[in-house]
């Protein structure tokens, strides 16, 4: 099991490494496509970088059965899919910004597992479908619910794609994983939010991978966020919205923990777009 990680580096570059246990980033060379090796020269404790710069993120909504059953929702027939702008990726330690130019006020944090393939797949089928996974790490889907659910225009990337809505780090674990029997725990300034395991999803994530390559290409590098069990802020009562301040820490057994605090976006407000909430019906993905 190796924990490969990304940082900026002496001379202000972006450079792979492996996360040592006492702390300690090897550098290396290479891509998840073409492999990793070595350069020797040891390292202290970088500033860490998101671990991939994905091609894409795919996310699958509704995945939980717990989480079916809090927001009242029927478990699908078939994966929910929706996608997030590559470009909302940050690392661990970085802060998610609450969005001011297009306003939200119902900002929601969705402990994940995410899912970093490693080489490219297409038409893959359940019983190979891991052997296309070049790791696992953890994610934050965090969404603006109003904009996810009432100002989209029926689609749900507005609301998941604000800059600094995915959260992922601090590293991805390879090696021998079982991704469906993993306890995850999402807590808010330390408070306990989510605590399930992914032995609770409804589409394990070969099933996922088999679903998501079916007649179409996925490229290495490529996240798979996997879906949030119950307790998002949006499913109590009342809702629980990120605020200024918050820090919000999602853990996965073997994977490490990932902490993010939160803060308002420095914008203007943007004539002529919302600037308020209104109800609209509890459920969330």
């Amino acid at each position: 099991m190796a924990k490969i990680v990304r940082f900026i580096n002496a001379r202000r570059l972006h450079q792979w490494g492996r996360w040592m246990p006492n702390g300690i980033v090897e550098p290396m060379d290479g891509s998840i496509a073409d492999g990793f090796k070595p350069t020797g020269n040891m390292k202290g404790s970088p500033q860490l970088l998101p671990p991939v710069e994905p091609p894409a993120i795919i996310c699958i909504g509704l995945n939980y059965r717990a989480h079916a059953v809090e927001t009242g929702a029927r478990e699908p027939q078939y994966p929910i899919v929706f996608f997030k702008n590559p470009a909302c990726i940050i690392g661990p330690g970085a802060a998610i910004e609450l969005p001011r130019h297009l306003r939200s006020d119902q900002v929601d944090f969705e402990g994940e597992l995410a899912v970093v393939i490693g080489r490219r797949c297409k038409n893959v089928s359940r019983q190979d479908a891991l052997k296309y996974v070049f790791g696992y790490t953890i994610a934050n889907d965090v969404s603006a619910r109003d904009w996810q659910k009432q100002w989209g225009g029926s689609q749900w990337c507005r609301g998941k794609s604000f800059d600094t809505f995915c959260p992922i780090g601090p590293a991805i674990t390879t090696g021998s994983i079982n991704p469906d029997a993993l306890l995850l725990r999402t807590r808010v300034n330390g408070e306990l939010m989510q605590e399930s395991s992914t032995a609770d999803m409804i589409f394990s994530v070969a099933r996922i991978i088999e679903f998501l390559s079916g007649s179409a290409t996925l490229l290495p590098g490529t996240v798979i966020l996997t879906g949030t069990p119950a307790g998002v802020g949006m499913g109590r009562t009342p809702p629980r919205w990120l605020a200024p301040g918050d820090v919000v820490e999602v853990e996965i057994e073997s994977l490490g923990k990932l902490t993010n605090p939160v803060v308002v976006e420095q914008s203007a407000p943007s004539a002529g777009f919302p600037t308020s909430t209104t109800a609209y019906p509890r459920e969330s993905v």
